[in-house]
Parts: structure tokens; sequence; C-alpha cells
């Protein structure tokens, strides 16, 4: 097998890695959702799996779609199928998928809201989990009090894998990210005054707890469900594209 060809399996998974669970904010490739990807001289299949069969279609169609995007930006890639397995939606998200209807042309009426409107509902409470992990780490390192945080700004934030994560989720909800951003923001990126950073706090404090609490639970139920999912092996990999 050529180095070409190896290279090509790296990058699919690293475009996968891309693709976050909308609820949990982890991405499906750690999470153990992508179960087999099979790439020939045609492109590539990837077949998708979900702790239970009647987790939130919404969920389950955004995770497809946003895979069928990422796989798609990988250069030579070819043709790009996502199947979503067992199911109870498999059908109708499998058709509308290959298709390229879109989310509404998939669910119809059954579609309440727009796929941007979903996603971002959870992309706001990716950054506010994030927001008050940054927060509690300045807390317990003393260095803030409770009554200081809405004055608190990026700049201050230690280097590390919490601001990073921060400035990430700020950056994809659209809120800036220059050094003098206050930390402790609303949805729209307005600073919060003395008296509501508590109550914001302890909200934030929940969803990240709820958010934790989740993904634990859908790893369970995949490693239930799945005899293979509790394994660190990652997705099985068949490589049928012939050698250039």
């Amino acid at each position: 097998m050529t180095a070409l060809v190896t290279s090509l399996e790296s990058e699919m998974l690293t475009a996968l890695d891309t693709v976050l669970d909308p609820e949990l904010d982890q991405p499906i490739t750690e999470l153990g959702f992508v179960r087999s990807i099979l790439i020939d001289d045609l492109g590539v299949t990837v077949h998708l799996r979900l702790p239970t069969s009647f987790c939130s279609p919404n969920f389950a169609y955004l995770m497809a779609s946003d895979a069928v995007d990422a796989l798609g930006l990988v250069s030579g890639v070819g043709q790009v199928r996502v199947m979503l397995d067992d199911h109870h939606d498999s059908d109708k998200i499998n058709a509308g998928l290959a298709a390229g209807v879109g989310y509404r042309g998939t669910f119809g009426d059954e579609a309440e809201d727009s796929l941007d409107e979903l996603r971002l509902t959870f992309q706001r409470k990716a950054h506010l989990a994030a927001m008050e992990r940054s927060c509690m780490q300045m807390l317990r390192r003393g260095t803030w009090s409770l009554d200081e945080l809405c004055l608190m700004e990026l700049r201050d934030l230690p280097l590390g894998a919490n601001t990073r994560a921060l400035l990430r989720r700020r950056a994809s909800i659209g809120l800036g990210i220059e050094p003098s951003c206050r930390v402790m923001v609303d949805n729209d990126g307005v600073a919060l005054r003395k008296d509501e950073a508590p109550m914001r706090l302890r909200f934030a404090t929940a969803t990240r707890i709820s958010i934790e609490g989740n993904s634990h639970f859908c790893r369970g139920m995949l490693a239930t469900r799945y005899d293979d999912a509790g394994s660190d092996n990652g997705p099985v990999i068949t490589n049928l594209r012939s050698a250039v």
C-alpha cells in the first residue's frame, strides 16, 4: 500500500475528529460513534452508530451531515457516503443524506427548527460550560473572587486547555476573542454586571454537569449495546483503493 493511501486513512480520521456530538460537545471518534470506514476507488463509505435506537433524530442527522461535509473537504476522497446504522430513523436520514435534500428536505414538517438554530443552541451550551471551567479554575486558584469575576478579561486567563477550549467556543458562536474581552458574558457577548455574575455561574455549572453526565451515560449505553464500543481501537478501516 502506498504512503498516499495510508495518508488518506489518516486524513479521514482527522476530518471525522472535527465532527462533534452537539449535546456532548465531543468528537464522534472519541465517543465511539464511528463504526467503520471503507475506502475504495470511488470514494469513502462511513457507518455511524449511536448509544440507542431512539437517540434524537435531530442530533443524529446533524452529526451525519457534518461527517459528510468534513469528509468532502479531504483532497482526493472521491464520493462520500455516510450511513447511520440501527436507528429508528436510519432509512429516512440515510435517504436524505444520499439525495442531498438537507435537514428540512429530510424531515419535512417534523423539522421544527433549522439545522443552524439547533447547532447554535448546543454551541452556546458548550461555550457556557467552557466559561464555567475557566471561571472556576480562577476561583480555585484564589486569584479572583466571585465579586471580581465580572471584571476578568481573556488576557487574565492562564495558557492551557481550558483557555484554548473557551476561545474555540467563543469563536464558534461569533463572540470576540481579543485579550480585552470580558470572560463572563451572555449569549450575545455582553459583559455581565456584578449582580448577574453569581447566577450566571450557577447556571453554567449546572449546564457543564449535565453535559458531562450525559457523556458518561452515553458511553455506558454504547458499550452495552455494542461489544466493541469500549475498546480504544477506533473504527474498523478497510482500504481497497488501488495503489497509485
